[in-house]
């Protein structure tokens, strides 16, 4: 039985109400639990076979990517057709972002930090203080940013990067994924179960607790206080009041059990259309909050590590051996 398989559907309903209900949400379960048919995907012509880690789209036209050995892949038309950026390191590049049009970052190993003024006509090297591997960015604005990285790094700036200041996150674990939804309230996920929340710009950082020691690749929150963490065998946790309570949503393992796919990456385009990315080709999605989750059949085997949302209609996901897929939803939300 795949782990996949929707869940007893009153089971579910029953905790979904429990949840909400102990904090004073009301729900229709009908509307909770509609079954939507899931995207359609499509592999992209790649002009290369290393892996890759991060994507991001700053619109449906405009697209960069980055992986292995410092590669750095751009589209003008929606991923049609792909080229190579001049390399400007030979490291491993882990994520790309931006927070306008003209201003982005790309991370990696080595406390690797590239940044663009010019919307990625030319990257330029920032100074980043660490040596270490940096794996995830946020940045709100083009001044106001965070990086995460091995052994608990955490590093703001608050000048478009030209210079970062060390936040002191109180773990050694590393950190996977980082998200903020305003200037002082953010969250920070890592290694053996690390959720960091912060309500002061990241002058402070809290642990919550899952009760879990899944490695947590990814959060995301689509408000203040609802949002999702991602990570190995499967591992999804919802929490409905910013971390205090993070509900265990991971699939039942089935009978005989195989290893569920790590979860690596998850993306809301708004409030109810998400998706998640991982191991061996995994993608997942949601049309209602994350109520229901759909699998998407995989196109192919390759472990996904970047997902990027530019609509809620469609996605691109990148991975292994230079793969790169088009999700193209049958539903979406405006």
């Amino acid at each position: 039985m795949n782990y996949l398989q929707p869940w007893n559907q009153r089971a579910r309903r029953l905790c979904v109400l429990g949840v909400l209900g102990g904090l004073g949400f009301l729900v229709d379960p009908q509307l909770a639990f509609s079954q939507v048919s899931p995207s359609a995907l499509s592999l992209q012509t790649s002009p290369t076979q290393v892996t890759l880690l991060g994507v991001h789209f700053q619109d449906a036209r405009q697209g960069w990517i980055v992986g292995a050995g410092g590669m750095i892949l751009h589209t003008e038309d929606g991923g049609f057709t792909w080229k190579v950026s001049p390399r400007r390191t030979n490291a491993l590049l882990t994520a790309v972002t931006f927070a306008d049009v003209m201003h982005g970052w790309i991370i990696g190993q080595n406390g690797t930090v590239l940044h663009t003024a010019d919307g990625g006509k030319q990257w330029l090297p920032q100074v980043s203080g660490t040596n270490g591997s940096l794996y995830a960015a946020d940045f709100l604005t083009a001044e106001q940013g965070w990086l995460v990285g091995s052994r608990g790094v955490i590093l703001h700036t608050e000048d478009g990067g030209e210079s970062w200041a060390d936040q002191i996150s109180g773990t050694t674990a590393d950190l996977f994924g980082v998200h903020f939804v305003n200037a002082e309230r953010g969250w920070a996920v890592g290694a053996l179960g690390v959720i960091l929340a912060t309500t002061d710009g990241g002058k402070s950082w809290i642990a919550q607790t899952t009760n879990n020691l899944a490695t947590f690749f990814d959060i995301v929150f689509t408000d203040n206080v609802a949002g999702w963490a991602v990570g190995t065998q499967g591992a999804m946790f919802q929490t409905l009041n910013g971390g205090q309570v993070w509900v265990d949503h991971t699939r039942p393992c089935g009978s005989p059990c195989i290893k569920p796919a790590d979860l690596v990456k998850i993306q809301f385009s708004n409030a109810l259309v998400g998706r998640i990315v991982g191991e061996r080709g995994t993608i997942l999605e949601t049309q209602d909050a994350g109520f229901t989750w759909q699998e998407v059949e995989p196109i192919n085997s390759e472990t996904l590590y970047g997902l990027s949302n530019p609509h809620s209609s469609q996605g691109f996901a990148v991975g292994d051996h230079g793969t790169i897929i088009h999700i193209l939803s049958t539903h979406s939300h405006p």
